[in-house]
């Protein structure tokens, strides 16, 4: 570090002037300062918001007798799933139950692993739908990589409740689309907390939202900036990344130094940056908004450019065009069931899209970027299933629930804790009481880490947010 030598100077020449230290004695024209302390090395705190998140309590549970799908694309029929201390202890038959735990018959009902939404805009865009609530678009410039959606998160946002009866365990949190770098994500456990860090999923990596195509573009060339084309959204994704390699570089020529003993000074902070740089060093996963097959294209292109790795592809209404390309750069594809054709980006989706992608080895996602799709996800997992099956692509149920639990936990670098019934995973559970794969079929109960955060047959285990409280018809529940 540099040693305060201006600050000393402005010191010694005011000895004489001032004569007194602090205590009031005088100090004796002899003094002489023969050293100065370096001051420490200045460190960017990775977490400056931590997690406070604490799993409720739950009671050791037996589920008997029933359908099990892991979530890893096997099947279990007459199955048990036991789970305890908030993690999942076994699955198989004719388990034995701990002593005080529960049992639930589980005959002609479904076992999965909770649903895990990786594009969701929940808490940042809460009900109710006014303008004050539109928090999720920092429409001030199209690079603003510095900030996080969890800071806009409103814990109290009645939408989390609804997700969490539909059988919804975890979600990503995302900034929105308008901005070529919208900010950062972060991933939630669904349950009830007073602040974003109570939903705060354990140390989950972060996330970078990136847009391509019409969004930026129609946002900012009607502004008359750039990027007003495709052509500029490229190029100003290029100019960032640039920028954000060099300052990269520049920390870790300091850290270096300091760690070679050496006095250096740091490099400005500048907190845009901070999260570019970490993208480049392999800390954040990048989810990247984009619907053309031509675009996903160039944007790996771009990403081996600058040395980083894009997680998933969100919308990737044309995944399908590239599922060979997709499946070799080991890219997931979060996409719709059947949305289609409402922009030009999306005019040449198809039905088949996820199942194809699927087939074509690479890792298909289904999910919501909607408050009301959040809440039937396993309906949209149905239709693409049905479209699979329909052109003989033949596609299990229990397969079908990988692009629901498994793949999405590894688009979001949770899959080594939840996201499929395995032994020592978190105990992410649902319990259906049919074939989930049908539009008749509910979530009977829900636990989050084994604690139940719902129950249909009891109106006391259906959350009410904080925020409903006051609202007429909620204050009567018993």
């Amino acid at each position: 570090m540099v040693y305060n030598k201006l600050l000393l100077g402005v010191a010694l020449a005011g000895l004489s002037a001032c004569a007194t230290a602090a205590n009031d004695k005088p100090v004796a024209a002899t003094t002489k300062i023969t050293a100065t302390a370096k001051a420490a090395p200045v460190r960017i705190n990775r977490d400056p918001y931590p997690s406070t998140y604490r799993a409720y309590p739950g009671v050791p549970t037996l589920v008997r007798g029933a359908t099990v799908l892991d979530g890893k694309g096997g099947r279990l029929d007459g199955g048990d799933v036991l789970f305890q201390d908030g993690k999942i202890v076994a699955v198989g038959r004719d388990l034995a139950v701990p002593a005080g735990g529960t049992v639930i018959d589980g005959t002609g009902k479904w076992v999965t692993p909770g649903v895990i939404d990786v594009h969701s805009h929940m808490g940042d865009y809460p009900a109710p739908e006014v303008a004050a609530h539109e928090d999720g678009n920092e429409i001030t410039g199209p690079v603003r990589a510095e900030v996080w959606a969890e800071h806009s998160v409103w814990p109290q946002d009645p939408q989390f409740t609804r997700a969490v009866a539909a059988g919804v365990t975890t979600v990503q949190i995302l900034p929105g689309s308008a901005d070529l770098f919208g900010g950062r994500s972060v991933t939630l456990k669904l349950v009830p907390a007073r602040t974003m860090q109570g939903m705060k999923f354990p140390d989950a990596p972060y996330g970078l939202k990136m847009a391509c195509g019409e969004n930026p573009k129609r946002v900012y060339g009607s502004k008359g900036q750039m990027p007003g084309s495709r052509m500029g959204n490229v190029a100003l994704n290029r100019q960032t990344w640039a920028r954000a390699a060099e300052y990269k570089r520049s920390w870790e020529q300091y850290e270096a130094k300091i760690a070679a003993g050496k006095d250096a000074d740091p490099p400005k902070r500048d907190i845009q940056l901070d999260t570019l740089a970490e993208v480049l060093a392999g800390r954040i996963e990048v989810h990247n908004h984009c619907y053309r097959a031509d675009e996903m294209a160039i944007v790996i292109d771009m990403a081996k450019e600058f040395g980083y790795k894009v997680s998933t592809f969100h919308h990737a209404v044309e995944a399908y065009k590239i599922r060979d390309l997709l499946a070799r750069e080991g890219i997931c594809s979060a996409m719709w069931a059947d949305w289609w054709g409402f922009k030009m980006e999306a005019y040449d989706g198809i039905k088949e899209n996820i199942p194809l992608v699927h087939a074509g080895g690479a890792c298909a996602i289904v999910h919501s970027d909607d408050p009301y799709g959040v809440q039937r996800l396993n309906q949209e997992a149905a239709k693409a299933m049905a479209a699979g099956n329909r052109i003989g692509l033949n596609i299990s149920r229990e397969v079908a629930w990988t692009w629901l639990s498994l793949n999405p936990a590894k688009a979001i670098g949770i899959a080594d804790r939840t996201g499929s019934l395995e032994t020592g995973k978190m105990a992410d559970v649902v319990l259906w009481n049919g074939d989930p794969f049908s539009a008749y079929t509910r979530a009977e109960k829900v636990w989050v880490d084994g604690a139940l955060m719902f129950d249909a047959a009891n109106p006391k285990m259906r959350p009410v947010a904080d925020f409903e409280l006051g609202q007429p018809g909620q204050g009567d529940v018993k």
